[in-house]
């Protein structure tokens, strides 16, 4: 019997990118229906938001695949919070791995936007003596060093490089979720590892997202911005200025939680058309689309973020309306050359990102309604999760082989 380790510190019912990411890809291993193999998903209860709540079992078993759920200690998603959180998961997963070390695992695959979970992946496979699978989500090193803000960056920099130089050297494959990614890790990279980049992409709980008509824009116009509220994002650096700005013609739907909530509730005190909403389901978040006229899109302005591609984009765009997006860099590309009806401004440039909303808004009952059927036969997450779950196989299948055959020569 052979064994597979997955590494995801988020899973359903969590509410995060790696979360929907580790689902799908749970569901592409379970359709193989691989009678020789055990999958072993080490993850965590749900933490992501402080104010979500959702029950889920400590230990689950899914036809092969085992799940089990690591109890965190308690945080508000502060940067020594989270770091307190890895630890506990960290030193959980290695007491399961010496508990557990009569299995014999042939692959690790972790899943990772924190350079961590993928320190973990490496850590885990060389103690294993197996193959690593990296799938990437984010540019840790780059991205602390521009929202880190503290005396010890300096210090930290220098040990954050390290660790990702060590963890990217021991992956036999590593998947880069955005293309804008690759040039980074490229000089990186062994000769031998494997590079991919399958992207995030579409559920099919938003597959019939899309209305049938762009129904007439309703007065006040209501823009809906869903997602984390973090350093990263910088929407309390934009939405105030644009919400004072339309007072009179626009609301501002704010679905989420994170590091940044209390700052962005500072800011819209005395704002009254932006309402601030806790994180809530997908089925809900669903119905909350539906009811908006124009979505919003937003990072900080950071040089790190020139690479990514955010997962909302998938979302959003299969709704069919009109995207107010400030982003740069290769988010900014792809939203130009996949998505229609989508106006781009420079992160945290207000006046920009007026105009482009006053645009939207002068231009939304001329819109025609976008087709959305040709966008998720391209990104339907289902496919791409299947081509993650097979090169996970075989290159499980290799090292099984490898290992058969050194017993044979021993022998």
């Amino acid at each position: 019997m052979k064994h597979i380790l997955i590494l995801s510190f988020y899973y359903t019912p969590d509410l995060s990118a790696g979360s929907f990411r580790t689902a799908a890809l749970i569901e592409s291993l379970k359709k193989m229906q691989l009678t020789d193999t055990h999958f072993d998903l080490l993850t965590t209860m749900p933490n992501r938001y402080h104010h979500f709540k959702a029950n889920a079992d400590a230990h689950e078993v899914q036809d092969n695949i085992n799940i089990y759920r690591i109890t965190l200690p308690k945080h508000q998603n502060g940067f020594i919070d989270q770091a307190k959180a890895f630890v506990q998961y960290f030193l959980m997963v290695r007491r399961f791995l010496k508990k557990n070390k009569h299995k014999k695992y042939c692959c690790v695959y972790a899943t990772t936007s924190r350079l961590f979970t993928a320190f973990l992946g490496a850590r885990s496979a060389a103690m294993l003596h197996c193959p690593l699978f990296l799938d990437i989500r984010d540019i840790f090193t780059e991205t602390i060093s521009d929202v880190l803000k503290t005396p010890l960056r300096q210090l930290l920099s220098p040990l954050f490089n390290a660790v990702e130089r060590y963890t990217i050297r021991k992956a036999a494959v590593i998947n880069l979720v955005s293309p804008g990614f690759t040039a980074y890790f490229l000089p990186k990279i062994k000769k031998n590892c494997a590079l991919l980049n399958v992207s995030n992409g579409v559920d099919a709980c938003f597959k019939e997202l899309a209305s049938t008509e762009i129904r007439p824009l309703q007065k006040p116009t209501r823009v809906l911005y869903a997602g984390n509220i973090g350093e990263g994002q910088g929407i309390e650096k934009i939405i105030p200025q644009l919400a004072q700005s339309v007072e009179q013609n626009c609301i501002f739907r704010i679905i989420g939680s994170g590091g940044k909530l209390a700052a962005l509730k500072t800011a819209c005190e005395s704002i009254r058309n932006v309402e601030i909403v806790e994180p809530m389901s997908r089925t809900q978040l669903i119905h909350e689309y539906a009811q908006a006229d124009i979505l919003f899109l937003h990072l900080n302005n950071y040089p790190a973020f020139l690479r990514v591609l955010p997962s909302k984009i998938f979302e959003y765009s299969m709704t069919g309306k009109p995207i107010l997006a400030g982003v740069p860099g290769y988010a900014a590309q792809f939203l130009k050359e996949q998505v229609a009806a989508c106006e781009i401004f420079s992160p945290c440039d207000a006046k920009m990102g007026l105009e482009k909303l006053h645009y939207l808004i002068t231009h939304y009952n001329r819109m025609e309604k976008r087709d959305t059927h040709a966008f998720y036969e391209k990104f339907n997450r289902e496919k791409l999760m299947d081509i993650i779950a097979k090169k996970i196989i075989a290159i499980s299948q290799r090292a099984n082989e490898i290992e058969y055959s050194l017993k044979k020569t021993i022998q």
